[in-house]
């Protein structure tokens, strides 16, 4: 690993020789016995592209929500803002008052206001329910966007403008709201980027990256997030890496090999596949063969689903994996593709439904429980039991007594707590409605059971619990699909695993690969399988 040097005055302007714009140390984080974050410092210059790189469960979100104020660091911890004491948790009203602004992956944007309500909420809100000058702030918002030459008329709703365009007014929006203060200030400020890249095209990453190097010219910094390395290496200065919750290298972007950065990201060296794709003879009989899907940024994959079969689907952010169960299932429309079952019958994907897809045996359990997954406000047994309802019909009467009997069972088996079939869902931790969510499907016993992050967020005890009965259903005749991000759970329960990079199936692992470490590898040596695959 190269030592670390001072910034040249190379891609994104002169570093400075003043105090760092932040500057953090000793930052700690727990969570009972889990330690989170163990003592992580690290500096950010002025006029600094400063990438933060880490596997899922490496900090790095933990250390976002310290920074955001959402988490407090442990006693100990220090941060400096342009060499200014900075008491922690930081208070909403800091931000705004040290310059420091973020761009979350999610944008927060709202769809359903314009570019110009968007892009002045801040300055709106803050006017004291004085009336608005319509006039003036569509020029400011003009002027705003000709600043950093993107190209967006201030009235369009937010929906009806393409998805570079949102990535780019987050990040102007981002930037204004610090520009005012530094500008009366004359101090640097800081813009926090969270993985901003993932679903852009490459023109629409080559213009986000432009917008980033206007606002380091002006001296502020900015801290960019994100998986790719490839992209790491294109924008940033320097780049410090967390693993397991420690700094495991900083570096100098310039001096610094992509093998390098994988190499202090998992821990050990890349080893180089000599195939894209290996030969796949899945050892189980076959269940269903997916011939040609595409849709949702999935290209032309073929994917077999062996009997019994726990399958996983993985990759870096954006890179497709999570969109297959919603393909497969017909919540997403396939552009393409054909899905066979073992006993001959054939369905072209592009007209699959959740309808057809439910009378074939199938189910899906999506990622997010809140808005696709389970209603807030209804009750635990009407949660449950919602896609049998039909069978609690008694002359025209529902029999509620008979869905809290069964859902109190199934509360039992699922290991729900509080077993209490009249609370609504919103009384339950995020773990336990997760096990009632999945008790809902698991007691239809689906044929082909569709899951997407099924342990995002949950507990310990509840990821045991859930992976005990999706290994149970497995060995019973169960096919399941598994689409997550996170390496350790595809490693405890799956039977093989599916790598993907920019919509392609790139990689596959069966037996003795089936490691945490192997997987978190293959994620990080994707794109590179990627760039072969498209040869």
């Amino acid at each position: 690993m190269a030592a670390e040097a001072s910034v040249s005055n190379g891609l994104n302007g002169a570093a400075s020789s003043t105090s760092p714009t932040l500057s953090l140390k000793n930052i700690s984080k727990f969570f009972h016995a889990t330690r989170a974050l163990d003592d992580v410092s690290f500096d950010v210059m002025p006029g600094e592209v400063h990438g933060l790189l880490g596997t899922n469960g490496s900090g790095k979100s933990t250390l976002i929500k310290v920074l955001a104020g959402f988490h407090a660091p442990e006693p100990g911890g220090q941060m400096h803002f342009n060499g200014e004491p900075v008491s922690l948790p930081l208070r909403p009203q800091d931000f705004r008052r040290l310059g420091m602004s973020f761009a979350h992956q999610n944008l927060g944007l709202v769809p359903s206001l314009t570019v110009l309500e968007n892009l002045r909420l801040s300055q709106i809100a803050l006017s004291g329910g004085a009336m608005i000058n319509w006039p003036a702030q569509k020029k400011a918002a003009r002027e705003t966007l000709e600043r950093y030459g993107v190209d967006i008329e201030p009235w369009r709703r937010v929906d009806e403008i393409s998805a570079v365009n949102h990535a780019l007014l987050a990040i102007v929006r981002a930037f204004e709201e610090i520009r005012e203060e530094c500008e009366v200030t004359g101090k640097p400020g800081l813009v926090l980027l969270d993985e901003p890249t993932p679903f852009l095209p490459k023109e629409g990453v080559d213009k986000l990256f432009g917008l980033v190097r206007q606002i380091v010219a002006h001296g502020s910094s900015v801290i960019f997030i994100s998986h790719d390395i490839e992209e790491v290496m294109e924008i940033t200065d320097k780049v410090t890496i967390l693993r397991d919750g420690k700094v495991s290298g900083k570096v100098n972007t310039a001096d610094a090999t992509h093998d390098q950065m994988i190499e202090m990201i998992i821990g050990r060296k890349l080893v180089q596949t000599g195939k894209a794709i290996p030969q796949k003879n899945v050892q189980k009989p076959t269940y269903a063969h997916v011939r040609d899907l595409s849709g949702n940024g999935v290209k032309s994959c073929d994917v077999e689903i062996g009997a019994g079969e726990i399958l996983g689907t993985t990759g870096l952010i954006g890179s497709g994996y999570d969109k297959v169960p919603y393909l497969l299932f017909g919540a997403t429309k396939a552009e393409s593709g054909s899905l066979t079952l073992a006993d001959g019958a054939e369905t072209p994907l592009t007209e699959m439904s959740p309808k057809k897809a439910i009378a074939k045996g199938f189910a899906l359990l999506p990622g997010d429980r809140h808005t696709q997954s389970g209603v807030d406000t209804l009750s635990i047994f009407e949660n449950m039991l919602l896609p049998d309802i039909d069978e609690y019909f008694r002359g025209g009467f529902l029999n509620a007594r008979a869905m809290r009997r069964q859902a109190k069972t199934l509360g039992a088996q699922y290991e729900v707590k509080p077993n209490d079939p009249d609370l609504p869902l919103s009384a339950l931790s995020g773990g336990n409605a997760q096990k009632v969510l999945i008790a809902r499907w698991m007691h239809r016993n689906p044929k082909l059971l569709l899951l997407d992050e099924p342990t995002q967020g949950v507990d310990v005890g509840t990821r045991d619990t859930i992976f005990k009965e999706l290994t149970a259903a497995a060995s019973s005749g169960m096919s399941i699909v598994c689409a997550s991000s996170d390496a350790e759970q595809l490693a405890a329960i799956c039977d093989r695993v599916l790598v993907f990079a920019r919509g392609r199936l790139v990689q596959e692992l069966r037996g003795d690969a089936v490691k945490k470490d192997a997987i978190a590898e293959a994620c990080y040596g994707s794109l590179s399988a990627a760039e072969r695959a498209n040869q």
